[in-house]
């Protein structure tokens, strides 16, 4: 956030960015994200950055730590898990790992997602189900879900339209994720990109279950519907996590205006960090 952003906010609150990408050449070269490039005018770059850039936009919004996000499609790793790993190991107090894995071979899934968290330090899985075609009951995740609660770490996936050309019913909450939570009630589901056009579904699920979370990435402040801001400021403040979807959407471009949805102090803060520490049992001090 700029600073005369955070300046009328009149007060000074930690950032935990639920969802950043430092994208790598492979995946900025794939023109399925072409379309992506259009949404967020031109400011996905088309070559690769250093992880320095990544930081100094931190900064600039304010954002103490952010949580980053590897890449799995059916073609392979976008941006690896071991790639996420060195950039939480230059960078070990602004960066914590989220794993992707590849959802084809179950096993070797469920292998990969378990080095990531016990050996490199990982606090939670992403799969995006557009890139699969495959919506989160599918079978295939089962396996996916049950380490993750044996790991204790939360399993976040994308949530509403596919930005992407690609199908966006994957993405529906009702009925797939729905499913997932009757399943799997000790798991922490995180749904990002705030769930639109079923954003109510989501925040349907988020208060029938005690482990369903929603994420603002890909959305400005000045953007959100009516009903997410109206949840967030009542009963469901402990249950939205800030997020960005850095470099598309940019967290200081994400934070602006966010005085105009009048939280309270309590609602404000958990929203910018307390609820992501929790879920992703980050260190409050870090």
């Amino acid at each position: 956030m700029s600073g005369e952003s955070r300046e009328s906010l009149k007060v000074s609150v930690p950032i935990v960015d639920a969802w950043m990408q430092h994208p790598v050449g492979l995946m900025l070269a794939d023109p399925m994200f072409d379309s992506l490039r259009a949404w967020s005018h031109g400011r996905l770059p088309r070559g690769e950055l250093p992880l320095e850039s990544t930081v100094r936009a931190m900064d600039d919004a304010g954002v103490g730590r952010g949580l980053l996000c590897a890449w799995w499609g059916p073609g392979g790793p976008l941006i690896s898990n071991d790639e996420v790993a060195k950039a939480v190991a230059r960078y070990p107090d602004r960066f914590a790992g989220v794993a992707s894995v590849d959802l084809s071979a179950p096993m070797r899934a469920v292998r990969e997602l378990r080095r990531c968290v016990q050996d490199l330090g990982f606090k939670g899985l992403r799969v995006v189900p557009w890139l699969w075609n495959l919506p989160p009951d599918d079978r295939r995740y089962y396996p996916l879900y049950a380490e993750c609660v044996d790991l204790g770490i939360p399993f976040c996936t994308q949530v509403g339209h596919a930005g992407t050309l690609r199908p966006s019913e994957p993405g529906r909450p009702i009925p797939y994720l729905d499913h997932v939570a009757v399943d799997f009630p000790e798991l922490d589901i995180v749904g990002g990109h705030i769930g639109y056009p079923w954003t109510t579904e989501m925040i349907a699920l988020a208060t029938k279950y005690k482990n369903v979370y929603i994420d603002t990435s890909a959305y400005k402040a000045t953007r959100y519907p009516a009903e997410l801001v109206t949840y967030m400021r009542g009963h469901g403040r402990h249950k939205v996590l800030f997020g960005s979807n850095h470099p598309a959407w940019p967290a200081a471009e994400c934070l602006q205006g966010l005085e105009q949805l009048s939280l309270d102090d309590e609602a404000l803060t958990a929203f910018l960090h307390r609820n992501a520490e929790r879920v992703f049992a980050l260190d409050a001090n870090s």
